[in-house]
């Protein structure tokens, strides 16, 4: 049974009970109170300068020393600065070879504020070239368009002052060989990268390269420099300076006068050489063709190869003065012997014969002098026929054949001989030796050889570089050079150069005569190897070395001419002038006074016959 319904009265008195509870009053929040927030701050404060004091702790004690040297390691600044070679001078002080700052110039032509044909206007007569070519030339690119290299400081400067925008200039350091083409056979180049590739570029490179070492300077908070942190001589060179002993007035007559020869004959190349005979001093040492150094990328490898040092070449006649000697020295004949001189003979079963047989037959009974006069091939046969085999193998060793002399420049090439066996036990292999076929050298040994004769018997070595020396010719370091070697006895050389100036007085060599001088001299005509073995038919190498003055020799000359073509092509009608006309030009720079007249001549003048 339902329950009855609740009394209205009694639901107003329940809302009216509630309504008059009392209500809960609400506490505000921790973190709301002023105090726990002024703790919380207070707290976050020491937290955060405890780890600042950490931290400090940490920079200034415990990693103090570390932070220190990176600091410092970002204020140095480390520079090699660039060291220029040292210049190369001739033995007057002529300059064959400097550094000297050059520019390199870019164009930017989005950079122009004016129109490019008229930037091209004004640097056309600056760089000598059209300005329809340099238009040409700004077209190509918006930026880096290089349009010049190797300018000169004073080029560079009159690009400066056009003052136009859009224009770069580059400086780098660039190798100047001021007289071109005239020693580029001794100097060598340099490459791209400063260093020496040939010639003395190469082989003294030691002495050209001044070291560089690091630097180390300060920079401040700006990137600038601290004065006070620049070493003392950062910026200052050594004066020092190589000298050569080539003199560069006698290298130009000596190419002139080569030059000449050569193209007066067709030939394939020429080289002259002129020795000191007593210390081994080269004052030339002279090649054609040769190249231009300033620009070597424009020519063929074959053309830096000093051919007078490094390819050989059989002396021919040339050597039969070495070979009198031989045998003056072994007692094996006297300066009066004679032999018969049938003008052709036979040795081994291989014919020999004199080069004008056709024409002047055998010549009968002849002296040593008249040998060498002569030139006589079958004369010299019977004269080395006089030595021991191996005594002659011996002495012919003592002379360096088939050995290098020692020159101080690169690629020096070593003789062919024949080896000891081969030599003894075959006739026809002394029989040609005797007149300089056979075996090979090289211009510049066949130079110190007739240096011997000239100089009283010893051996030298050639050499090119005097030493390092400064601005005030004071030396710094001169060479250690081997002493001379005793070879020949001075009675020896003495008979032996009296021979050969009867050759330029009346013999082959009388085109190197020179009125006044006593000229010693031998010519020299042989037959040009075959690198396969044997001679080619027509190819042939003249030569001719003059000793003068004979009373008291002080220079060698040597000229050798390679394939000159004709039928008149000799050593005394193609290299003998060579050699003339550097005498002459010697005795003009030394101021060499006449040789002295003779008793005998003197005689003669005075009688008028």
């Amino acid at each position: 049974m339902a329950s009855p319904p609740r009394s209205l009265s009694t639901q107003r008195a329940r809302r009216l009970a509630v309504s008059h509870r009392p209500r809960r009053v609400d506490r505000p929040a921790l973190v709301e109170r002023p105090t726990f927030r002024l703790v919380l701050v207070w707290a976050a404060l020491v937290v955060g300068c405890g780890l600042l004091l950490l931290n400090l702790v940490r920079l200034q004690i415990v990693q103090a020393k570390q932070l220190q040297a990176r600091a410092q390691e970002q204020q140095m600044l480390y520079m090699r600065p660039f060291t220029p070679r040292r210049q190369i001078i001739d033995r007057t002080g002529t300059v064959l070879a400097l550094d000297r700052p050059v520019y390199t110039l870019f164009a930017h032509p989005k950079l122009f504020k004016e129109p490019k044909p008229a930037i091209a206007e004004k640097l056309a007569p600056l760089l000598r070239r059209s300005a329809a070519d340099l238009s040409k030339k700004l077209d190509e690119a918006e930026t880096g368009i290089r349009l010049e290299y190797a300018l000169s400081e004073s080029t560079a400067d009159q690009i400066t002052n056009l003052r136009t925008d859009g224009l770069e200039l580059l400086q780098s350091q660039q190798r100047l060989y001021p007289q071109q083409e005239m020693a580029a056979a001794v100097l060598g180049y340099v490459n791209d990268d400063h260093k020496g590739q040939a010639g003395l570029e190469l082989s003294q490179q030691k002495l050209l390269e001044r070291v560089s070492k690091p630097v180390q300077l300060r920079r401040m908070g700006d990137g600038s420099l601290m004065p006070d942190q620049v070493p003392g001589g950062f910026l200052n060179l050594d004066d020092w300076q190589l000298q050569l002993t080539l003199d560069s007035r006698l290298q130009r007559v000596a190419i002139a006068a080569l030059q000449q020869q050569v193209k007066k004959f067709s030939a394939k190349r020429g080289a002259v050489i002129v020795m000191d005979v007593h210390d081994g001093s080269l004052l030339t040492l002279a090649a054609t063709p040769s190249y231009d150094p300033n620009q070597y990328f424009k020519y063929s490898l074959d053309r830096f190869k000093n051919w007078a040092l490094s390819d050989l070449y059989e002396p021919g006649s040339t050597f039969k003065p070495l070979n009198v000697a031989i045998a003056l020295e072994t007692g094996s004949v006297k300066p009066e012997s004679a032999f018969y001189d049938e003008g052709q003979i036979q040795v081994g079963g291989w014919p020999i014969q004199n080069f004008d047989y056709s024409t002047s037959g055998g010549r009968g009974r002849i002296t040593l002098t008249e040998i060498l006069e002569y030139s006589s091939n079958v004369g010299m046969v019977h004269v080395v026929q006089q030595i021991k085999p191996s005594v002659y193998y011996t002495w012919l060793k003592r002379l360096g054949i088939g050995d290098p002399v020692g020159i101080d420049l690169p690629s020096e090439a070593t003789g062919q001989f024949k080896t000891q066996k081969t030599f003894l036990e075959s006739a026809i292999e002394r029989a040609t030796t005797a007149f300089g076929q056979g075996f090979s050298l090289t211009p510049i040994h066949l130079a110190q050889l007739h240096a011997v004769l000239a100089n009283g018997g010893k051996l030298v070595t050639p050499h090119v570089v005097r030493g390092l020396f400064d601005s005030k010719e004071q030396p710094y370091w001169q060479p250690s050079l081997p002493s001379p070697r005793p070879v020949f006895s001075k009675a020896t050389t003495q008979a032996v150069l009296s021979m050969m100036e009867t050759v330029v007085s009346k013999g082959t060599g009388k085109s190197a005569q020179i009125p006044g001088y006593r000229i010693a001299g031998k010519t020299g005509t042989a037959q040009k190897a075959n690198p396969n073995g044997g001679y080619f038919d027509h190819a042939k190498i003249t030569s001719f070395v003059g000793i003068f003055p004979v009373e008291a020799p002080r220079y060698v000359v040597v000229a050798v001419v390679d394939e000159p073509q004709g039928g008149d092509a000799f050593g005394s009608t193609v290299a003998a002038p060579v050699v003339k006309a550097v005498m002459e030009a010697l005795i003009s720079l030394e101021k060499m006074p006449p040789s002295p007249v003779e008793p005998s001549a003197k005689a003669v003048e005075a009688t008028g016959r």
